[in-house]
């Protein structure tokens, strides 16, 4: 029997993604030669990774920082289809939602990981900074359960031409697994309408709905379960189809 391949070490390359997904700072900027010693240092990313990575930590070292926080805004909340919270295009606005960030803000407490921001913890950044502190196996599994929705993001990032698809692209290459083409197909269609409505629109005509915590159910369901529950349920529609 074959040896699985061990993994190599990506703590340093997982939370120089983190940072570089992250909303523009005068810090982030300050920070570019650091975030291009620690991935250079790691060696978890390919040469050719690295090398799409150059063009947005040009950005992040040389361009006006009110401008590179306009362009982010612009390009991750005008939209649902490019939305940085993982759940968004697995559950949309349905109450499942709600349950699988309680469930994986759980998760991260489990492991020590202290949340300080005001996002919610399907942020990717924040869902990569949990995945850097892990062992490189177990980083690796937990990258791999959103990788068609990653996959999903990094070809619509790409599709617009902006310098960040180079860290999906990165990250999906540290999760070293192949995604389901159908799944993709399926979380692709989401949020189509979506394309031409500003953000204001989309949560007035749906609001989120977080429905009932995990603390009120006893405990976390486990958020990767809840990602291999929406997985089941398009293969379980994929066998009635064939029947």
């Amino acid at each position: 029997m074959a040896r699985r391949k061990p993994v190599r070490s990506m703590s340093l390359s997982l939370r120089t993604l983190a940072a570089s997904l992250g909303h523009p700072s005068a810090e982030l900027s300050a920070a570019v030669p650091e975030l291009r010693a620690a991935l250079a240092e790691e060696k978890a990313v390919s040469a050719k990774t690295l090398a799409a990575l150059e063009p947005l930590f040009d950005d992040l070292a040389d361009r006006e920082l009110f401008d590179l926080q306009a362009d982010y805004s612009e390009l991750f909340d005008s939209t649902r289809r490019l939305s940085l919270h993982l759940f968004e295009h697995v559950h949309g606005d349905s109450k499942e939602r709600g349950q699988a960030m309680s469930d994986l803000g759980l998760e991260y407490i489990r492991h020590g990981l202290e949340i300080i921001s005001n996002e919610l913890p399907d942020y990717i950044p924040m869902f990569l900074e949990f995945t850097a502190q892990l062992p490189p196996e177990q980083a690796r599994d937990w990258l791999r359960e959103p990788i068609e929705v990653l996959t999903v993001l990094a070809e619509r990032l790409t599709e617009r031409e902006t310098p960040y698809a180079a860290v999906l692209v990165a990250v999906i290459e540290l999760a070293d697994a192949r995604p389901d083409a159908e799944r993709v197909e399926e979380i692709g269609k989401a949020f189509a309408e979506d394309e031409t409505k500003s953000v204001d629109e989309l949560w007035e005509e749906a609001p989120v709905s977080f429905g009932t915590s995990a603390f009120d159910n006893g405990g976390p369901t486990g958020v990767i379960a809840r990602i291999r529950a929406s997985n089941r349920a398009h293969k379980s529609r994929e066998g009635a189809d064939r029947e």
